[in-house]
Formats: structure tokens, C-alpha cells, sequence
């Protein structure tokens, strides 16, 4: 009897389903204190550029944090499938219209290379690794990233989303922390 090797596509699809379902949940009963953790990660990075994200769906809320930081803030802009992400410059009041996949992105502003980002994920594990929607934007634009200078990467989520093992492909591009309504934990 031969074994074959799980595939990791099968096994990123059942975990994003059941992530999915554990963050509907914990969206409904709210993000406590979340954006307090994630001000209070972010709080020592001054004047760096930091990339949040626009909340859609039921995803946690990093608004009041980008809001608050002293420091430039952008948003990522996906320009087309399969390629890294590019990042605008937000402010609270910017005019925003909608991008690919439904996301908001500002209208007009500069294009900017963030030393710090909010990521946004569907699921995250002990080790530091997050599941996203499958596209694959942001493990390309961190390794770019990486490659050219010291970058942050922090996910923000409801702690309901932490998963024992998320299926890990070499592609895969690991978190250096992760922010919930719990608190803050380092991986690096």
C-alpha cells in the first residue's frame, strides 16, 4: 500500500472553510480590544510607512490603528492576478473608490513601499503562519519585499481564527506577529 502526499490545496481549502466560519462567529460578538493591541504593536514604529488594509466583509477592523499612526499610511492596490501588490497612500479622508474584488482603494494618492503591514488573513497558527483567500498577493509582495529591505509583518485577526496547523507550501510567506482581541504574540 503506497501513501500519497496530503495536497496542500485540498487541505487550504477545508482549514479556509472552517476559519471562515469561526470568524463569522467572532466578528458577531465583536473585536474587544483588538485595535488597542494593534495601536500598541504598531505605537513604536514612528514615521515609518506602514500598509493597513480596508475591512471587508466580516474581517477585524485595523481602521482606528492606521488612523492613529504617526507616520505615513497606505493601502494595497492589486493590480492584477498573480502579481505583487502596490500600496497607495490613505488618509482617514481620502476619496476612495472600489478596486479588484470589491476592495476600496484611494482614488489618487502616492505610491508608497510600507516598512510595516496590517495583514489581513482568513486563518493563522502558533508557528506564524496565516491562510488568505488564495490568491497568493501578499506571500509574493512580502517576499519581494524581503528581499529589498527589513520589513514587519503583522497579521491582525479574532483570535477564534488561529488554527492548530495551517498547510504550509514553500510559496508561503510567514507572519512576524499576529495582533487579536487577546493580545499581541511575536513569532521572530
Amino acid at each position: 500500500m503506497t501513501g500519497t502526499a496530503p495536497d496542500p490545496t485540498e487541505a487550504k481549502s477545508r482549514a479556509r472553510q472552517a476559519a471562515l466560519l469561526a470568524r463569522d462567529l467572532a466578528h458577531a460578538a465583536g473585536q474587544g480590544a483588538a485595535a488597542d493591541h494593534l495601536r500598541a504593536a504598531i505605537g513604536s514604529e514612528t514615521g515609518k510607512i506602514l500598509a493597513g488594509y480596508m475591512p471587508m466583509r466580516n474581517e477585524i477592523d485595523p481602521l482606528p490603528a492606521m488612523a492613529a499612526h504617526q507616520g505615513p499610511v497606505c493601502v494595497p492596490v492589486i493590480v492584477g492576478r498573480g502579481q505583487p501588490l502596490r500600496f497607495r497612500e490613505w488618509t482617514p479622508d481620502a476619496r476612495m473608490v472600489r478596486g479588484t474584488f470589491g476592495a476600496l482603494v484611494p482614488a489618487e494618492g502616492a505610491w508608497l513601499e510600507p516598512d510595516l503591514l496590517i495583514v489581513p488573513l482568513v486563518a493563522f497558527d502558533a508557528r506564524g503562519f496565516r491562510l488568505g483567500y488564495g490568491g497568493g498577493f501578499y506571500d509574493r509582495t512580502l517576499e519581494i519585499l524581503r528581499a529589498r529591505k527589513p520589513v514587519v509583518a503583522i497579521g491582525f485577526a479574532f483570535g477564534a481564527q488561529e488554527l492548530p496547523e495551517i498547510p504550509v507550501e514553500p510559496v508561503d510567506q510567514p507572519l512576524d506577529g499576529i495582533v487579536t482581541e487577546r493580545g499581541v504574540t511575536w513569532f521572530r
